[in-house]
């Protein structure tokens, strides 16, 4: 009977072995064929199929660093502890997932272009990698310890796990999203004065598009980001005569280029519309300006520190835009941001082929001797609250700040909305008209 018995288990044990290499089998071929999926989708995005005005040369980091992980894990993955295996398999399923969100968003736009096909299938083949990993875990989990100590261990792991995927997982694969999608439409128009279709070039042969009222007091103002959040300023600007183009910026709308929303190398575009401008007859040498809202002011700070194009620059929101910004505010807590920021843009850097940009606290030095005014919410962004003091402080003059009581991030001209104009319109009347100082 005990015969009997023990036979009747060892052949259970067997079966249960077999069924879980025949588990694990099919795991070890499926790994390698959703990375390649994924692996697929990278190439087509970066080098195949790049964005308009782009080409492959443009995405040499973005392309081949995640390529080269994606065939070195399927290469190597067998060789390695089925804990760490797990780890990263997840992680580059996440990646496939996050990577097929950029086709999710242009098919509902209507803008589907070819590489988001394959990112259609990035999607699945990210699931799979997840799923897979989950198996692996399953399956090589252990079962002969203490059961205390084995519960404990699995709680110590999943907070660790949770801790790092909020603090640096999330905050980098985010940046794809950041570094690939943005505005993909023309919004509704409402500038509230006529205008024409302008289309110029950056100087790295990027076409932007975008709306050009024409100046009636010889002066133009760049009234930035975009096309949509930007028109309330315009409006105003364009009821006192002023020249107002507004534009979309690279890789947003009508415009070429890749996205990013954190508006690195975007003072290029700044620099392209200023050269518009210089070329327009209804617009007088040394009567350009720009208002900038939010990442618009970052890079209307950077472009006037840069190249002196502007004669006069406005800047509202401007906060932090890389791990540089967050070093240099003064609150306490910045520590604690700091994992996520150098996470943000380690990211960036990665998709966006670009290193982070230098300070604005350490470029506002350089707009003088163009005078510029800050203005930021009294209930802003914590970023802007901080760093605008400091943005003041280090800049040169002439300079002028206001913080707008009740406003939020950007919402000056909705709080306060005749002392906004009031404010506005009389800076750029003093630095672009030359009006009267006493006014």
């Amino acid at each position: 009977m005990n015969e009997a018995v023990l036979a009747t288990s060892t052949v259970s044990q067997a079966s249960r072995l077999g069924q879980r290499l025949r588990t694990l089998g099919r795991a070890e071929v499926i790994l390698p064929a959703a990375v390649l999926v994924v692996a697929v989708h990278v190439v087509d995005d970066n080098f195949l199929q790049p964005q308009p005005g782009t080409s492959a040369a443009d995405h040499l980091v973005s392309g081949l660093v995640p390529v080269g992980l994606l065939l070195g894990f399927a290469g190597f993955s067998a060789r390695l502890r089925p804990g760490l295996r797990a780890a990263l398999t997840t992680l580059l399923g996440l990646f496939g997932i996050v990577a097929g969100i950029e086709a999710v968003y242009y098919a509902h736009a209507g803008r589907l272009s070819g590489d988001d096909y394959t990112g259609f299938a990035a999607m699945p083949a990210g699931l799979a990698l997840i799923l897979v990993a989950a198996l692996t875990l399953w399956r090589t989990r252990r079962v002969d310890d203490h059961p205390a100590w084995r519960w404990a261990r699995r709680v110590l792991l999943s907070g660790g796990t949770v801790l790092v995927m909020y603090l640096l997982v999330a905050p980098f694969l985010l940046t794809y999203l950041l570094t690939h999608t943005a505005r993909a439409f023309v919004p509704v128009d409402r500038v509230g004065a006529p205008h024409e279709n302008v289309t110029f070039k950056t100087v790295d042969g990027l076409r932007l598009h975008g709306w050009y009222v024409p100046s009636r007091n010889g002066a133009a103002v760049i009234s930035f980001p975009g096309r949509n959040g930007s028109q309330g300023p315009a409006r105003l600007l364009a009821r006192q005569g002023y020249g107002v183009l507004l534009f979309d910026r690279r890789g947003e709308g009508e415009s070429d280029g890749d996205p990013n929303a954190w508006g690195w190398a975007g003072y290029r575009d700044v620099d392209a519309a200023v050269a518009f401008l210089q070329r327009r007859p209804d617009v007088e040498p040394g009567r350009i300006g720009g208002i900038g809202l939010s990442v618009g002011g970052e890079m209307m700070l950077e472009a006037a520190a840069r190249s002196h194009g502007l004669d006069a620059v406005v800047s509202e929101g401007a906060g932090e835009r890389s791990v540089h910004e967050v070093l240099d505010m003064t609150r306490g807590d910045k520590w604690l941001s700091l994992p996520d920021y150098a996470a943000l843009s380690a990211g960036i850097s990665l998709f966006s082929n670009h290193v982070p940009p230098p300070s604005l606290k350490d470029l506002v030095g350089r707009i003088s001797p163009t005078p510029v005014f800050f203005i930021y919410g009294e209930h802003g962004q914590d970023g802007e609250r901080n760093l605008n003091p400091q943005y003041f402080a280090a800049a040169r003059a002439p300079k002028s700040i206001w913080q707008v009581p009740g406003s939020g991030h950007v919402g000056g001209i909705n709080a306060r909305p005749r002392e906004y104009e009031r404010r506005v319109i009389r800076f750029f009347d003093r630095t672009l008209l030359k009006a009267d100082q006493r006014r």
